[in-house]
């Protein structure tokens, strides 16, 4: 039996709701008051959204669940998850797996600054409450030495890469033209995409700081720029950015005026939300995704790169983090850059030369989207749980 304790903002998927052996234990969320991006309101409320935090992640762990042999919790959030975590497998003798997606400091780092006395708190908390655990799965290699070396933690360290989900998946032409040519935010350009006048280029965000989208908006106009000049026979490119979030109406705005000021004539910029599935084929019918993500800890990888991939979808994006090569090789399944002027000139290099390069990526996504999540999960994860041998 199977207890899972977690938000259920979103809808749980219907594999877990359909599994007698997994039952669903919802954490209370925070009232909405307690929810600001502003940074002086957020050092008074936050205390506050903590104390109910702990109560109610407590009650759960404490009361609504049997005692297990394994604790597995993910971190971030880091406060107050791993204290709670701890005493309930001190008082129930269970052994604690931390399951470490990024470290929870680096995130609020990006919030308050890093010499912040409470991103310095949460560091130490971090660490305190990390080094007694039974063992680590960590999402990248780099990740796994920073634990080993800096933070000394006791229990084994097991890298555990992340792997496409199900839905991910490369699809044929006849998929990829149906769909192209019913996708509201396709459909008017599928003619052109067709034909080769136009490339379709992907990129999901939650709208978030480790995200600069001005970068994007600044290669597409360079891009645009390069199109009416000296690379005029370069195809026009159709932009959609798919996600919702707090920085959102700003990027909204931005294109406008863009738009107004006809910085944008090569390139088409549209915003959607899609269904899990229609995310899914919309990166299996794109020419290439494009990720933003720069790592607040230079040592996680942003799982959106693990899906293009898995959709064979070759990837353009922001390399200057230490994790980066473990899941983008340069040349073989995408491409690096480290400013805006490095992606108008990756773009310029894929979509303006032959298509052999594109394709050439493409294979190499197809290859790395192979792995799946049982590849990869059985011998770390299962042979630690004594799940398989």
């Amino acid at each position: 039996m199977v207890d899972l304790v977690g938000y259920t903002d979103s809808a749980v998927h219907l594999d877990i709701q359909s599994c007698e052996r997994i039952k669903v234990h919802s954490l209370p969320a925070s009232p909405k008051f307690l929810r600001t991006d502003n940074k002086w309101l957020f050092l008074i409320l936050a205390p506050v959204k903590v104390l109910l935090q702990t109560f109610g992640l407590y009650y759960a762990l404490g009361y609504r669940t049997a005692p297990a042999k394994w604790l597995l919790v993910q971190n971030p959030p880091t406060i107050p998850t791993l204290l709670v975590a701890q005493f309930i497998c001190f008082i129930r003798n269970t052994r604690l797996i931390i399951d470490w997606h990024n470290f929870g400091y680096s995130i609020l780092a990006l919030k308050l600054g890093p010499t912040h006395p409470l991103v310095q708190f949460s560091r130490l908390f971090e660490r305190i409450f990390s080094s007694q655990a039974s063992a680590h799965i960590v999402v990248s290699d780099a990740m796994a030495r920073q634990l080993k070396n800096t933070w000394h933690v006791k229990g084994s360290v097991l890298p555990l890469h992340d792997r496409p989900f199900p839905q991910f998946q490369p699809i044929n032409e006849i998929q990829r033209w149906k769909f192209l040519a019913q996708c509201p935010e396709t459909v008017t350009f599928a003619g052109s995409i067709r034909s080769g006048k136009m490339r379709l280029l992907v990129s999901s965000t939650s709208w978030t700081p480790d995200e600069d989208f001005s970068l994007l908006l600044d290669a597409l106009i360079s891009y645009s720029q390069l199109a009416t000049t000296t690379h005029p026979g370069i195809p026009e490119i159709l932009a959609i950015i798919t996600g919702k979030g707090p920085q959102k109406d700003a990027f909204l705005s931005r294109i406008k005026l863009l738009e107004k000021e006809s910085r944008l004539g090569k390139v088409q910029l549209k915003t959607a939300w899609l269904s899990s599935e229609d995310y899914a084929t919309l990166l299996a019918s794109a020419d290439l995704g494009v990720s933003l993500h720069t790592s607040s800890s230079g040592v996680d990888l942003p799982m959106k790169v693990v899906d293009m991939l898995g959709a064979g979808l070759p990837v353009a994006g922001w390399d200057n983090y230490e994790a980066w090569p473990e899941l983008v090789h340069e040349g073989i399944n995408g491409r690096g850059f480290r400013s805006s002027a490095g992606l108008s000139h990756v773009l310029v290099d894929l979509f303006g030369s032959a298509t052999s390069d594109l394709q050439s990526l493409r294979h190499g996504a197809l290859l790395e989207g192979k792995r799946r999540w049982d590849d990869e999960w059985d011998p770390v994860a299962g042979k630690l749980l004594g799940l398989v041998e």
